[in-house]
């Protein structure tokens, strides 16, 4: 039984930006808390509730939207579903009102400033993403629950098994890259379909094809949303979104209603190199800067790194196969398989790994379903997944201002050109001559996070954080 079963709908998330370990995490935390009090029978109990956040939730959390995420998950509202449009007005809302109606049904008093607390100086020493939910019942006893986001979107408490989900018998079970290449060899199948055939475990295949163009049609209307869309960033860093100008220039000031008219017309102005460059640079700012902007996104894995891989898989509809949908269930299931062996073997989370295990693995996962879509082998999806992720090693989270903006936004521009040189590398070479397994350089880059100083783990404490004088407002 492998140590760890993770599905294709665990490394791709539908949610809220900016961040998975930050934002989505936590709303989720939140929303177990609130199903705790339900069965229970205690939610119409609920006196007052006190959220605490500690070590990088803390730290980063206002910048990331952690306050914001909690609140919404405590009043019943759910990432997937949620209006993007009523984020900001509903939590002003509470804290103009004072009061908070837990599940959207218990109606509390509620303070911002003495009932959600950012707890600098602390940590716990499970995971440095912890949040503390204490609800206080009207018979003056408390419930306390204890979460940890640990990245991706993923939240277990501390005597979980990280198992997230129940388990099943998966016909090829996969924990390293050496397993995966054991199963396509033995059945010769695809890693994309092998995972199809570990999908059926879970659910029916139509299901799972249903889930995977659902994650793909949030991706798209991601990126047209993002190429659309101008004005400033919200935080205080007074970042100016790009992806909108740059494609107003790409397409030389044509409009088009749709996404598919607007991608036969960038498809129509060429392969010429530069331009490719610019529209797989626009793509990804376009995806993180809705990111950063509290728009739908799909955490691929993490929301920090969420404009990578639909950047790859953009350019590879765009500039080589079209919008064949048996092409982009393809992608997004190799991909899906590459993350989850970093998952299982390292971290997706850059409060434990820097930003190498949201930015690197992204462009590893992205690396290697392009290789798989553009006819490589099975050696060669993993090799280019390696070369991908042997060009992160060692890279740091500093986010300014503890917000995914500077450097997140442009790191996602650089992570999805190496997802395609290292794609183009692979494909040109002799897998069986290459000198490092992508087994090895997981290891190693968990051994790396493991050496990595807490300053550079998404904590704003080191590197470009201090470096660059700000004056942000107060939060």
């Amino acid at each position: 039984m492998s140590k760890e079963q993770i599905s294709v709908f665990d490394m791709f998330k539908i949610g809220i930006g900016p961040s998975s370990s930050h934002t989505l995490g936590p709303w989720r935390a939140a929303q177990q808390f609130t199903a705790v009090l339900k069965s229970k029978g205690l939610l119409h109990e609920v006196e007052q509730v006190k959220i605490l956040l500690y070590g990088s939730l803390a730290k980063t959390g206002a910048g990331h939207g952690t306050d914001i995420a909690v609140l919404l998950g405590l009043s019943g509202d759910d990432p997937v579903t949620f209006d993007v449009n009523r984020v900001t007005p509903k939590v002003e809302h509470i804290k103009a009102v004072g009061e908070l109606e837990v599940a959207g049904e218990r109606m509390i008093p509620f303070s911002y400033q003495e009932d959600l607390l950012f707890l600098y100086a602390e940590s716990l020493p499970f995971h440095p993403n912890a949040v503390t939910f204490q609800a206080f019942l009207s018979n003056g006893k408390a419930i306390t629950e204890t979460y940890y986001s640990i990245g991706g979107g993923f939240v277990v408490q501390e005597n979980d098994t990280e198992s997230v989900l129940s388990e099943v018998d998966l016909p090829f079970p996969v924990d390293t890259a050496h397993e995966l290449l054991h199963w396509t060899m033995k059945t010769g199948l695809k890693i994309s379909e092998l995972v199809l055939e570990n999908e059926c475990a879970w659910r029916e295949e139509s299901e799972t094809v249903a889930g995977v163009l659902n994650i793909y049609n949030t991706i798209h209307e991601c990126i047209y949303r993002g190429c659309h869309t101008g004005g400033t960033l919200p935080g205080g860093l007074n970042v100016e979104r790009r992806a909108a100008k740059l494609n107003k220039k790409l397409m030389q000031g044509r409009s088009y209603q749709d996404y598919e008219s607007w991608v036969a017309a960038i498809r129509e102005g060429g392969q010429n190199f530069q331009y490719i460059l610019d529209w797989v640079s626009c793509f990804a700012l376009a995806v993180n800067e809705e990111n950063a902007s509290f728009g739908r996104v799909v955490t691929a894995p993490t929301n920090g790194a969420s404009g990578v891989i639909p950047a790859v898989l953009q350019y590879y509809i765009t500039f080589h196969d079209g919008m064949r949908e048996n092409r982009i269930i393809q992608f997004i299931l190799t991909a899906s398989e590459i993350g989850s062996i970093f998952k299982k073997n390292a971290t997706i989370s850059a409060a434990m790994g820097g930003c190498q295990a949201e930015i690197g693995v992204s462009s590893a996962m992205a690396a290697g379903a392009l290789t798989e879509v553009l006819g490589g082998s099975q050696r060669q999806v993993l090799m280019a997944a390696e070369i991908a992720m042997e060009h992160h090693l060692g890279l740091t989270c500093d986010p300014i201002g503890g917000l995914v903006q500077i450097p997140c936004i442009e790191r996602n521009t650089m992570g999805a050109i190496k997802a395609i040189t290292a794609a183009q590398l692979a494909l040109q070479s002799n897998p069986d001559k290459a000198k490092v397994s992508l087994d090895t350089v997981v290891k190693t880059m968990w051994e790396t996070a493991l050496d990595m100083n807490a300053k550079y783990k998404e904590t704003a404490d080191g590197g470009l954080a201090v470096n660059i004088p700000l004056s942000l407002p107060e939060c």
